[in-house]
C-alpha cells in the first residue's frame, strides 16, 4: 500500500532523511520510533507530500505521490492534483487543527462536503457514525473550545476517517495531551488497527508501540537503523544504537 524508496530530504545543509526505504502492506500497522529529531515526522510529512522529497520516490497504492515520471525523470505534479492525492492519505497531527468556528460534526463533515462534494445529509450521517465510533456521539454540536484535548484529537481522527483514506498517518497523536486523556486516544487507534486500516504511527508511547504494531521501524539521525517485529525489537535489539534506545526506555 505504501512504498518509500530511497528517499532523501534536505533542509539546507541538514540531511533530514538519508535514503529511507520502507514498504507497508495493506492493513499493516507500522510504528516509527526514535528520539526527537530522528526524522519520523519528516517521513510522515513526505508520504503526505506536505514536504517534497529531494531524491527517491513515494508510492501509495501504486501511484507516485507528488510527481509523475517522464523519460525516467520525476516531474512535479500541479498543486490541484497533489491535493487530490492527499485526500487518499489521512493524517492526524500533534496539534488537533480543528476549525474553531465549526462544531465537531461540521469539522468531520468538512472534507466530504467541500472536497468530495458529498450531499450534506449523507456527510452528516457519516459524521454521526464516526463520532460514535470514537466515543463522541454526545458531542456532535460541541465546538472545539468546549472539548478536552483528548476529545479534540478524537474528532481529528474522525475527520481524517471521513475521507475514507487508503492509509492513515499519525504524527505523535498524544504528545500534546495530558496523561489522563492519552489513553482515550490510544484506545481509538487500537480499535482502528483491528479494522484493517493501513497505518503508520510515530509515537513515544513504547508500550502502545509494542502492543499495536506489526513492525517497529527504529530511526536515528534520518536513517532506519533497525526494522523488526515488536517482540524482537524490544527484547533482542540487533544494533548497538537500538539497544541503547531500548535500555533507556527500560531504565525510566
Amino acid at each position: 500500500m505504501v512504498e518509500v524508496l530511497d528517499v532523501h530530504k534536505f533542509y539546507g545543509s541538514l540531511h533530514a532523511l538519508r535514503g529511507i526505504t520502507v514498504r507497508v502492506a495493506p492493513g499493516e500497522v507500522i510504528v516509527l520510533v526514535g528520539a526527537s529529531g530522528s526524522g519520523k515526522s519528516t517521513l510522515l510529512r513526505c508520504i503526505n507530500h506536505l514536504e517534497r522529497v529531494d531524491r527517491g520516490r513515494i508510492l501509495v497504492d501504486g501511484h507516485l505521490i507528488g510527481h509523475r515520471e517522464e523519460r525516467g525523470r520525476l516531474v512535479n505534479l500541479p498543486d490541484r492534483i497533489v491535493a487530490g492525492q492527499r485526500t487518499e492519505i489521512g493524517m492526524v497531527f500533534q496539534s488537533f487543527n480543528l476549525f474553531p468556528h465549526m462544531t465537531a460534526a461540521e469539522n468531520v463533515m468538512s472534507g466530504p462536503v467541500h472536497v468530495r462534494r458529498a450531499p450534506r445529509a449523507a456527510a452528516r450521517r457519516t459524521a454521526a457514525e464516526l463520532l460514535e465510533r470514537v466515543g463522541l456521539e454526545d458531542k456532535m454540536q460541541a465546538y472545539p473550545s468546549e472539548l478536552s484535548g483528548g476529545q479534540q484529537q478524537r474528532v481529528a481522527i474522525a475527520r481524517a476517517l471521513a475521507m475514507n483514506p487508503k492509509v492513515m498517518l499519525f504524527d505523535e497523536p498524544t504528545s500534546a495531551l495530558d496523561p489522563e486523556t492519552i489513553k482515550e486516544v490510544l484506545d481509538v487507534i487500537r480499535q482502528l488497527a483491528h479494522t484493517g486500516v493501513t497505518m503508520l504511527i510515530a509515537t513515544h508511547e513504547m508500550g502502545f508501540a509494542r502492543e499495536i504494531s506489526d513492525r517497529i521501524v527504529f530511526m536515528d539521525q534520518g536513517a532506519i537503523v533497525e526494522e523488526a517485529v515488536p517482540g524482537q525489537f524490544f527484547d533482542h535489539p540487533q544494533s548497538a544504537r537500538s539497544k541503547a534506545f531500548v535500555d533507556a526506555i527500560l531504565a525510566r
